[in-house]
């Protein structure tokens, strides 16, 4: 494992492209609706990265087709986004994007109610989201990676929600994926120490149901085995010699946030 440890100079570029991304997942968060398509938000989200000196890093990466995964539902990750699927009231939307700046990666993800949603809807994106804040309060240098794991399974077990093991968060930095994986559940092992420049993508993928999950026929489509709904909540973080710093958390989103003791340390 070669986990890379960032200098200032590419921590400044790391925050550029993660504060660009921040502003494409704010307003694609705003443009997200019933009536609209999967593909108007790929579209619009890829306007929006070039708009802002972009490059979308999803656009065939490993062949994916797009540049937004758009899934709905049951969908868990990867959603491919088509003009004949229509996001219509009561439907959940998770929105993966990321950009490349001057060499430099961002990842970020959210969920999203179209409309008016269930309460159990909304509980699962809000743990989803809380469970993300429970594991970087362990995101400290000189902790152990797994312990970022554990304190996310620990926070979403009592729920009886299922937490995706076929699928972890990473490394990032001038790619999109880098040493460490970072799982979502309980490890054996405590991983590697924690150190100031680490750059890491964190995202919990949690699961209304079963843990379980199955690619579709296009190779790309995470889904539920059992048709529940699935929440995906992720930010590009970075390791520092205090708290961690949150990179993809748009100002708008650390108001709404405030009172969380990591994020409060962030406003």
């Amino acid at each position: 494992m070669s986990i890379t440890i960032k200098t200032e100079s590419e921590i400044e570029l790391m925050r550029i492209s993660c504060r660009l991304l921040s502003e494409v997942h704010y307003e694609l968060g705003l443009y997200v609706k019933p009536g609209i398509s999967t593909a108007d938000i790929n579209d619009y989200g890829e306007k929006l990265i070039r708009q802002k000196g972009g490059i979308p890093n999803f656009l065939h990466y490993a062949g994916y087709p797009a540049s937004i995964c758009v899934s709905v539902n049951e969908e868990v990750v990867h959603g491919i986004p088509t003009k004949d699927r229509i996001l219509k009231e009561g439907d959940i939307v998770s929105l993966d994007a990321g950009l490349i700046y001057k060499g430099y990666h961002s990842d970020a993800a959210r969920t999203y109610g179209v409309g008016e949603i269930s309460s159990e809807a909304q509980q699962l994106i809000d743990i989803t989201r809380e469970s993300f804040f429970a594991g970087i309060k362990k995101a400290y240098a000189g902790n152990r990676l797994h312990d970022i794991s554990a304190a996310i399974d620990d926070f979403v077990t009592p729920y009886g929600y299922g937490i995706v093991e076929d699928l972890c968060g990473h490394g990032i930095g001038t790619h999109l994926h880098e040493d460490p994986m970072i799982p979502n559940f309980r490890q054996r092992r405590r991983g590697p120490k924690l150190k100031k420049g680490m750059t890491l993508a964190i995202e919990p993928m949690i699961n209304m149901g079963t843990e379980e999950v199955e690619w579709l026929d296009d190779d790309w489509t995470v889904v539920t085995c059992d048709g529940a709904y699935s929440a995906h909540y992720e930010n590009t973080i970075l390791i520092t010699d205090s708290e961690p710093e949150i990179l993809t958390l748009h100002e708008e989103e650390r108001k709404i946030l405030q009172g969380g003791d990591i994020c409060q340390s962030q406003m």
